[in-house]
This record gives structure tokens, C-alpha cells and sequence, in this order.
């Protein structure tokens, strides 16, 4: 009877996974393994581009990718995991309840935005976590249009500023003008609770985020946060009101609750503590990868992030890895020593930076060209074509 491998999940982490797994197999020959793919959609959603318009074109198939590699896909949604019985919950395309049963299981949920209690946010404030939101979001900015001219219908605020919030906030100028008539007042103001501009970015980057958002239009309310929203703006914790038609949402993200019916440790984002082969502290047939694994990047005490820049590489991993427990072969450590981010920075370009202290190396078109380049080449799946899709899977070759 086959063995079988169950990777709940096809994004980043979840699809590299599957592709890496299969790869490892076919080296060794080994045909005697059953891999599936547990997840709502056949598609990569390619969530690092949510900010951007068009969000209904930001989701990539790979169902044929699957078919082509010999990987089994279930449309369905996973609820519960018993790990005792290796046993999977979900619920299938017709909404009927469903059991999958696993040797080893691979936990690929990813992570959500986690809405706080905050008066009116679930009501009235809008984000760009998932496609559906930032679909809704687009929606929404369309339809100001149609509303009457006014300050609020052209204020949009963005609770947050770090990475999302940034980049959704310097890219909405062009994009409100777009809508509004390139003549339209457009205010932008991100709420965050720092003293300086992109202060929790690092130093050297901060200066360009502050230089962008000048040029982008794009203000600062610093030492405050939103502690109120409704259908006409925010309320923020140093007595301010902001008058807006849109608020944004950018903060808190947690991992997958999933990684709550695991028996093991997990950190204070919900991630799953990992060996360095990526299989869960004390659960040696369940690996966990991308945003819901807690694992050590390099040796100095630096851990991956939630971005799909970690997962690309910890799903190659956790694939070659758990196939390596069943093939009895060595494993492949995880190290990714080197951290790189390229920000968003709308009109005034991009800016690309080397290090965990974020050492600016590209700035402006420069930056922009390569932003453009990780966001519609690098990240995206490879072809369906079962050599050159192994090749890239291979754990060893550098992301960045």
C-alpha cells in the first residue's frame, strides 16, 4: 500500500512543498508514494501583489503544474487534524464533510490577518490580506466616483505602516487618480504608532520611505493608532478625528489556527517550533512550513518571516525533507542566511536593501524595475513541465 503525504495548503510554502517532495522521488526512483495537495483552490494567490489594482488577475493555476509532477489535488477546506489517527478533516467543493487520512502531514495554511476587537474595523474598515478583501477594496475605490466631491470621499487612511502598509498606502495616489480624475485632492495618511516615518523599517530605509511618501503625497499621523472606525473615518488614540471614506486595515497577522490542534510549541504569531529539517518539535511525522513554521533562518538568531521570500525556500525544504524521512536519506538542513526586501514605493519607484539591518542598494526606477521583476517573474510558479518544474524545486539553489 502506498504511503501518503498530505500538504494542506498550495500556497508558497504548500506548493514548493509538493514540487520538492515529487522532485526527491523521482531522483530516487521511488514510485511507491502518494502525494496530495489539500486546499480550497488549485491556484497560487500571489499575496505579496494585494496593494496593487486588478486583484482578481493576482491568482495563478497550477492544478495542470500538479498534473504534470503526478501530485493529487483536493479541492476542499481543512477543519480538523487528529493527529493521533493521522486523520484530516476538510470540507469538499460541494460542502460535504470529508475525512483524508495521512502518513505524514506537511502543514502549509499560511496566515491571516487577525482584525482586533477595535470599535467598527469589521464593519467598515477594508484590507488587502486576501484576494476576496482586496477585490472588495477595489470595489469600493471604484465606486467613489459616484459619490459626491468631497474630503472625506477623497481620504483614505491606512492603520498601520509597516511593509503592507506602506505599500498600499504610496501605491493609492495613482491609484485613486485613476478613478477620480488625475485634478482630484487626494489625501493619504498612514496612522502608526512610531515616532519617526518607516521608523520600524531600519534607519537607512526609512529615509527613502520619507522621501517617497513626500513625493507621493502620502502623510504620517505618528504616535497614535486607531482606536475607532465607522462609515465616515477613524478616531485615533490621541483624541484626533480623520475624516475618510476608505480605512485600510494593515496590522496583525497570525498564522493559520490550524496550528492549534498540534500538540506542540508554538510562538506568539501561532507558528509551529521547528527542527532545523522542519519537522514539528516532537511530532516526527508532521512537518510545518512557510508562515505557520517557526524556524531558525541562520545561525545568528534570525527566524523566517511571514513573506513568500521564507516560504518559497521553506517549502522546498519541508518537500525534500519529508521525502527524505521515507526514503531514509539524509535531509536537507534549512538555512537562509541571506535577507533581502524590495518595497513599493509607487510613483516614486521602489527601494531594494541587503541585510537584517536593511542596507539600501537600489533606490527609485532602479529599485522599481527589480520589484517589477520579483513581482511578475520570480515568484510566480514555474511551467508545467515536470524537469524544468524539479529543477527549480531544488532546496539548494538561492532564492535572492
Amino acid at each position: 500500500m502506498k504511503q501518503r503525504i498530505l500538504v494542506i495548503g498550495a500556497g508558497f510554502g504548500g506548493m514548493w512543498t509538493a514540487l520538492s517532495a515529487t522532485r526527491l522521488f523521482d531522483i530516487h526512483g521511488h514510485n511507491d508514494v502518494e502525494v496530495t495537495v489539500l486546499a480550497p483552490q488549485a491556484e497560487l494567490r500571489v499575496r505579496p501583489r494585494f496593494y496593487e489594482p486588478n486583484a482578481h488577475q493576482l491568482a495563478a493555476p497550477i492544478g495542470e503544474l500538479f498534473d504534470e509532477i503526478g501530485v493529487r489535488f483536493i479541492k476542499g477546506a481543512a477543519e480538523t487534524i487528529d493527529v493521533e489517527q493521522k486523520r484530516v478533516g476538510y470540507v469538499d467543493a460541494q460542502g460535504e464533510k470529508q475525512v483524508c487520512i495521512y502518513d505524514k502531514l506537511v502543514l502549509a495554511t499560511g496566515s491571516r490577518l487577525a482584525l482586533p476587537d477595535t470599535p467598527g474595523v469589521a464593519e467598515h474598515a477594508f484590507d488587502v490580506d486576501q484576494i476576496e478583501q482586496a477585490m472588495r477594496l477595489e470595489a469600493h475605490l471604484k465606486s467613489l466616483v459616484n459619490q459626491p466631491q468631497s474630503q472625506s470621499r477623497n481620504t483614505v487612511v491606512v492603520a498601520g505602516g509597516g511593509f503592507t502598509g506602506i505599500e498600499t498606502a504610496t501605491e493609492m495616489p495613482t491609484r485613486l487618480r485613476a478613478i477620480l480624475g488625475e485634478a482630484a485632492d487626494i489625501n493619504v495618511i498612514i496612522v502608526d504608532r512610531g515616532n519617526k516615518v518607516g521608523g520600524s523599517m531600519g534607519p537607512q530605509i526609512a529615509e527613502k520611505i520619507a522621501e517617497a511618501s513626500e513625493e507621493t503625497g502620502v502623510k504620517w499621523h505618528l504616535n497614535a493608532s486607531v482606536v475607532a472606525v465607522d462609515e465616515n473615518g477613524v478616531t485615533l488614540s490621541d483624541g484626533q478625528r480623520i475624516d475618510a471614506r476608505t480605512v485600510i486595515w494593515t496590522t496583525g497577522v497570525r498564522a493559520s489556527s490550524l496550528t492549534e490542534q498540534i500538540p506542540a510549541e508554538r510562538d506568539h504569531l501561532g507558528r509551529l517550533h521547528v527542527d532545523a529539517h522542519l519537522q514539528v518539535i516532537g511530532q516526527p511525522d508532521i512537518f510545518a512550513t512557510g508562515d505557520v513554521a517557526y524556524a531558525a533562518s541562520d545561525d545568528i538568531g534570525n527566524h523566517a518571516l511571514m513573506t513568500c521570500q521564507h516560504a518559497i525556500v521553506l517549502g522546498r525544504h519541508a518537500g525534500n525533507n519529508v521525502a527524505a524521512q521515507i526514503l531514509g536519506v539524509d535531509p536537507t538542513p534549512y538555512s537562509q542566511p541571506k535577507y533581502v526586501t524590495c518595497l513599493d514605493l509607487g510613483a516614486w519607484g521602489a527601494v531594494y536593501t541587503e541585510g537584517w539591518d536593511r542596507q539600501v542598494k537600489l533606490t527609485r526606477q532602479e529599485g522599481k524595475s527589480l520589484k517589477t521583476q520579483i513581482n511578475t517573474v520570480w515568484i510566480y510558479p514555474p511551467a508545467a513541465n515536470r524537469e524544468s518544474a524539479w529543477a527549480a524545486a531544488d532546496p539548494l539553489i538561492p532564492i535572492a
